[in-house]
């Protein structure tokens, strides 16, 4: 099957314009007959299902949380980027979309970049208007700041909640579509599988948590907007619950899955402190404007801090080596993502780690608790050679720009991060890989689109940080909207789908003999136990530096750890009834699958690019190594029975626009 992203002729500034001024439409009164699932409510999902029914679909959302506010993108705290130049710092349209092609290492596609740097001024205006309490400056006027990877300072934000704020609007312009009874909401109903009707979708099997019941729900079009796959890494940033399901049942019925090996490490998350962890916790990357990130320059200090002997606070400026401020001098702690992160695990690999199992740098606010003190006394009037005063006023800036963050670090670590040094390390948090999608967000199946983090389209190999929050919400409130009506304009006389058709029925029961399976398996382990075996193998052979040995064993192992699964795993309860480890089951079956395709993916890639980083492939100085020649395309995967056999479908990356150069942050 040859890929088609169908990506619009003409100039990359008028793509968008003339795509819209062209595309079919379906009126007001013909939207009253057309019904749509969408999977996820979170940002994507969210503000899709609001929008949708604004504009007069039937739209039915499925979460699998008790609320759609208890979606993940209520956990992203730093920001969310928008090209509308209020610092008048030189941001623009294309200064936004380049950054973005670059910091995904110029492994995304130029047009669908583009479109999102169009339509991120519409976001804030939109977020605006109903009520999000983003940031304000002295003057009443939208304040900016910035994030890793640009020289601007376009990131909007809510103090470190921003997350939240943009997930309860969303929320909101939802909540009043389910008033109308225009979005029917199935709170704790989790997607199982997908129904494909001659060759269109055209509904979904879902199970009720609750009740255990197995449902069938019929619409003209589905969309997934389920997130991404970090969980198959087992510690992660991400929701315990999140998972991989939604996208991995459609890639099994069709849908290729694009770039699995894309997944980004973030550098700024508390440390593991035990084998007892679900879960890691994120710090803002927002931390990194005033934070500067540090190691002892010394290998004999870096140990006896390790010992306890000595406190970071002992250290003077000359002991200590600010290696992202040293090493890249032009963006300093702002470098994007994956550069920190490899950056630090590259000195804690050396020796330099400040925690006992020396994998921790320093996160330091001292500087820009004096530079902030230093400022406000001389607005003030005030002695501003007074150090504790100083000290005073610019611990209470901070606290107004992060102070929710700060608060977090203390009850986990319970250490004062605003008079002792924060310690972080990197850990999985974004997938930039997804369901392969075109210019319209439809997958290869048709009728089947995909949204936010789900989908691989627009962040190429690596995410600039605040970018996810973006994209969310404009697929869900100005791309979708447009290319899902487009899609669906040829439907309006085809009436209500029946649930009663054959391949509801197929699809229902192949569900139901997964579930009977795991219920009746007589195993002697835990899901959790697999799970975490699962995470150790892709984090130890397919996390932040990767080789063709460790990624050869690792398929091997993933392999053999999946026939133990379904062998060996024991699932408590009844399949009727409320039942957690079951869910968990269904999900890391998936992730089982999905860990081997991911280790494959990466194998087959003999380049560095973003967040995948081989080792065979970098430059002296340690960075990623691309090689543009034979590897500018997407990674388009077929599924074919097992993630062993899947077939590769290649999309080239053309770039017209912006010149392919050996990414630099010097």
């Amino acid at each position: 099957m040859a890929l088609d992203s169908k990506i619009p002729h003409g100039p990359i500034s008028d793509k968008w314009t003339n795509y819209k001024d062209h595309i079919n439409l379906v009126n007001p009164a013909n939207k009253r007959n057309l019904d749509i699932i969408i999977v996820g409510t979170g940002l994507a999902g969210g503000s899709a299902a609001a929008t949708l029914a604004e504009l007069g679909y039937n739209v039915k959302a499925f979460c699998f949380q008790d609320s759609p506010r208890r979606a993940h993108s209520i956990a992203a705290q730093g920001g969310i980027n928008a090209a509308k130049n209020y610092k008048g710092d030189g941001d623009s349209v294309y200064r936004l979309f380049y950054d973005t092609v670059k910091g995904g290492d110029y492994r995304a596609r130029e047009a669908n970049v583009h479109r999102l740097a169009e339509v991120s001024a519409n976001i804030i205006d939109q977020c605006v208007a109903q009520g999000v309490p983003l940031a304000r400056e002295y003057g009443g006027l939208l304040d900016n700041r910035s994030f890793g990877g640009t020289l601007v300072s376009r990131t909007f934000y809510a103090q470190g909640q921003t997350g939240q704020q943009l997930l309860l609007g969303a929320y909101s312009a939802m909540n009043r579509q389910i008033g109308r009874g225009k979005v029917k909401m199935y709170n704790r109903h989790e997607m199982l599988d997908i129904v494909i009707v001659n060759g269109k979708a055209r509904g979904i099997i879902a199970r009720n948590l609750i009740t255990g019941e197995i449902e069938r729900h019929s619409a003209h079009a589905v969309v997934v907007g389920s997130g991404g796959y970090g969980n198959v890494f087992f510690l992660s940033t991400n929701a315990m619950g999140s998972n991989a399901t939604a996208a991995w049942k459609i890639h099994k019925k069709g849908a290729f899955f694009a770039n699995p090996c894309y997944t980004q490490i973030h550098p700024t998350c508390i440390p593991v402190s035990g084998d007892h962890q679900s879960k890691l916790t994120l710090m803002s990357e927002s931390l990194r404007n005033d934070g500067r990130i540090w190691v002892p320059a010394k290998l004999e200090d870096a140990q006896a801090i390790r010992e306890g002997k000595k406190k970071a606070t002992d250290l003077s400026e000359a002991e200590r080596d600010y290696f992202l401020e040293r090493r890249y001098p032009a963006f300093g702690n702002l470098v994007p993502r994956d550069v920190a992160s490899r950056a630090a695990k590259e000195r804690c690999d050396a020796g330099f780690g400040v925690n006992k199992t020396g994998e921790a740098v320093y996160l330091d606010f001292a500087a820009a608790i004096k530079r902030y003190g230093t400022e406000e006394a001389f607005v003030k009037g005030l002695d501003a050679n007074d150090a504790a005063l100083v000290t005073k006023l610019g611990a209470e800036i901070v606290k107004s720009k992060y102070g929710n963050l700060f608060q977090m670090y203390y009850k986990i670590v319970d250490e004062d991060p605003y008079t002792t040094p924060m310690m972080i390390y990197p850990a999985v948090h974004y997938t930039m890989g997804g369901t392969w999608v075109d210019y319209n967000l439809m997958t290869t199946i048709p009728g089947c689109f995909s949204i936010g983090e789900s989908n691989f389209s627009d962040h190429g190999a690596n995410r600039l940080g605040a970018s996810a929050l973006m994209q969310g919400l404009a697929d869900g409130y100005f791309v979708l909207p447009y290319t899902i009506g487009d899609y669906l304009a040829p439907d309006i006389k085809m009436g209500e789908i029946s649930t009663d058709l054959p391949e509801f029925v197929e699809a229902e029961k192949a569900v139901k003999d997964q579930i009977d399976r795991f219920i009746n398996n007589k195993g002697t382990h835990s899901v959790d136990y697999f799970h975490k075996k699962l995470g150790k193998i892709m984090w130890d052979k397919v996390g932040m530096a990767r080789n063709a040995k460790g990624l050869t064993e690792a398929i091997e192992e993933i392999a053999a750890l999946r026939e133990e699964f379904y062998k060996d795993v024991k699932v408590p309860g009844s399949a009727n009834e409320f039942n957690q480890e079951l869910e968990k089951a269904t999900r890391v079956a998936d992730f089982l699958e999905l860990g081997e395709l991911f280790a494959k993916d990466a194998l087959h890639r003999n380049e560095s690019c973003g967040g995948h980083f081989r080792e065979e492939y970098q430059t002296e100085e340690g960075e990623a190594l691309r090689d543009d020649e034979n590897f500018a395309y997407v990674a388009a995967w077929e599924y074919k029975g097992k993630p062993s056999d899947a077939v590769l479908h290649k999309e080239p990356l053309v770039y017209e626009n912006i010149k392919l150069v050996q990414r630099s942050y010097k």
